[in-house]
């Protein structure tokens, strides 16, 4: 099974080779990443488009992490923020935290911690301390990524989980086709215009008929039906 698409994720790094190596390790987790190098261009897209986690360096080229921090938090952006960073001074931290980031990590740290915070925050952000989601006979186990009815485990790919973590985030909601393309697909990927469809009759099929359903909302978007 591939890894589960748990989240849009907007790295801010200006240490390129740093940054390619997180992303990878990102991706291969099955996250989509983008990137900014800087602390102007992190503003500009943070502010324009739906991340679920941001991961943000303090050390950048143009203003400091910290006043990016203060400006998003200013303009009503509240997007989960792990900082990342070598400083380990505790009034960096404290003033970090105070700003309104979520959760700090010193550098250098192991992919495997780096990935248990950010589901952990992930989870917060959703209302839902516990990695494990049921709906009916679905079981979704997020720590693990591993899916099952009843005792079928559900063999998904990386965006048929995306489009299924995002549908969990708001069980009985409607979420439309452009927010579920936004918030699976990064701003430098190739999108098709039936791209959303494809993926949520694929979930469609591997959940089957004693799966919950997903139903479409004809011109609004697509809802997962709980209990």
């Amino acid at each position: 099974m591939e890894g589960r698409a748990v989240a849009r994720i907007l790295l801010v790094e200006d240490d390129p080779s740093l940054a390619r190596g997180l992303a990878a390790s990102l991706k291969a987790a099955g996250h989509t990443v983008d990137t900014a190098e800087d602390g102007e261009t992190a503003l500009m897209v943070a502010l324009d488009e739906p991340y679920a986690l941001i991961t943000l360096d303090l050390g950048l080229p143009d203003i400091s992490g910290l006043e990016v921090l203060r400006r998003l938090r200013r303009d009503g952006i509240k997007t989960p923020i792990l900082i990342l960073t070598a400083r380990d001074a505790i009034e960096d931290r404290v003033e970090g935290l105070d700003l309104g980031a979520d959760d700090y990590l010193l550098k250098p740290f192991e992919p495997s911690e780096l990935e248990a915070r950010i589901r952990a925050l992930l989870r917060r952000s959703q209302g839902d301390a516990s990695p494990v989601i049921t709906i009916g006979l679905l079981v979704v186990d997020q720590a693990h990524a591993r899916a099952a009815v009843g005792d079928r485990v559900l063999d998904l790919r990386r965006r048929e989980w995306a489009v299924l973590d995002r549908l969990l985030a708001r069980v009985g909601k409607v979420v439309s086709k452009d927010r579920l393309s936004s918030e699976i697909f990064g701003f430098d990927e190739p999108v098709g215009p039936n791209a959303v469809e494809v993926y949520v009759a694929r979930l469609r099929r591997k959940l089957g008929d004693d799966g919950p359903e997903i139903r479409t909302i004809r011109g609004l978007g697509y809802m997962l039906v709980g209990d």
